[in-house]
């Protein structure tokens, strides 16, 4: 059985016409990327619900949710089951068969990152997308990076981000109705920064509640505000632990410790702040690089590394940043502020001013702890 079409769907139009373009150029081989709770599965129901779709594959349309699966072999045996086929225990060719020999079929493989994620399933994993060369096929998977060894469809999607304003508040007065203070429904938009899995679970909240109550409650109970469903599609601070959980984060310590240390830094931080401020921290840009890959930090249009609000405020009450690693932080901001006060009015100044306007919260936030 197939999942039915989201009912809210605003935000990721354009992103949809992109993947319907890509079904025109031979065998679509599509990633759709992102964090945790941002719209992957959403978008992937959407595109097989839509009407050229329905036209193109009609009957053979299999969405198969990967999240039960723990193996290779038991995702083949799962994939078996959506088509139809008899139980076995290995149904590999019987599925690859099956495939060359219908119609043409759309198959989705809805958040594969379960099975590829750990690095003992990772080329099992490649075998089997290869394997599955010639099938018209996507897959939603959370994080930043796409399964190498795979031809993939070009040009590649980028990592969805979150929604723009318009689409927060579209999306927002579906759940919530439009009875709402524009003002409070903005205020509560902030709390998101616009993370379509945190302001659906807050348009809900303010539904039955008001929009006052939830930002009243959310100064004493940050995310936990909105986590208390049983799965990640409604539990922020499950499906933010999810995202932590991954073996790219676990393989390198440093960078959650590096996550943490961004929970208080909203102006994020350039690379010369990384390397200059000498956070004790090994192998600094690598664990960058985790975490743009795992999608729990990005690069803005400044190359600044940034999280998104839910994830600092989850950082900040669950893993908050040792004080170790704000200290580095508070002398090179001390220093920074220094040089800028010894030297006002030389020409070595602009491009401090330049650096502390860039940093202008972070400063406030780390001397804030230094009090």
């Amino acid at each position: 059985m197939l999942p039915s079409e989201p009912k809210i769907f605003h935000g990721w139009e354009a992103e949809l016409l992109d993947i319907l373009h890509l079904f025109k150029t031979g065998i679509p081989r599509i990633a759709i990327l992102g964090a945790g709770g941002m719209g992957k599965t959403s978008l992937a129901r959407a595109l097989l619900h839509h009407p050229d779709i329905t036209a193109r594959y009609a009957q053979n349309r299999f969405f198969v949710s990967c999240s039960s699966a723990t193996t290779k072999l038991k995702l083949v045996n799962l994939i078996g089951g959506h088509l139809g086929l008899k139980p076995g225990k290995d149904l590999t060719q019987a599925v690859l068969q099956y495939l060359s020999n219908s119609p043409p079929s759309l198959l989705i493989l809805n958040e594969l990152e379960t099975l590829w994620e750990p690095a003992g399933s990772h080329s099992s994993i490649e075998e089997l997308l290869l394997l599955l060369a010639g099938v018209e096929d996507l897959i939603t998977m959370r994080g930043a990076e796409r399964p190498a060894k795979v031809l993939w469809t070009r040009p590649f999607l980028g990592a969805l981000q979150p929604l723009d304003q318009k689409a927060a508040r579209l999306t927002f007065v579906d759940i919530a109705d439009s009875g709402h203070s524009q003002e409070e429904v903005d205020q509560i938009l902030s709390l998101t920064d616009n993370m379509p899995l945190a302001i659906s679970l807050l348009a809900h909240l303010a539904d039955t509640e008001g929009c006052s109550t939830v930002l009243s409650c959310w100064d004493k109970e940050k995310t936990s505000l909105i986590s208390d469903g049983f799965d990640k599609r409604s539990n922020l601070d499950m499906s933010i632990a999810l995202s932590l959980s991954s073996p790219r984060i676990q393989l390198l310590p440093h960078s959650q410790e590096l996550l943490s240390l961004l929970s208080m830094l909203p102006d994020g931080m350039a690379d010369v702040d990384l390397i200059q401020s000498k956070v004790p921290l090994e192998n600094v840009l690598k664990c960058k690089t985790a975490l743009k890959s795992t999608a729990l930090a990005y690069t803005d249009e400044h190359k600044r590394l940034k999280v998104l609000m839910p994830i600092r405020e989850y950082l900040q009450q669950h893993q908050p940043p040792g004080d170790h690693l704000v200290h580095s932080l508070f002398k090179y901001f001390e220093k920074m502020l220094k040089f800028h006060k010894e030297y006002a009015g030389t020409q070595s100044i602009p491009s401090t001013v330049t650096q502390i306007k860039l940093n202008f919260t972070n400063i406030q936030n780390v001397l804030q702890w230094g009090l």
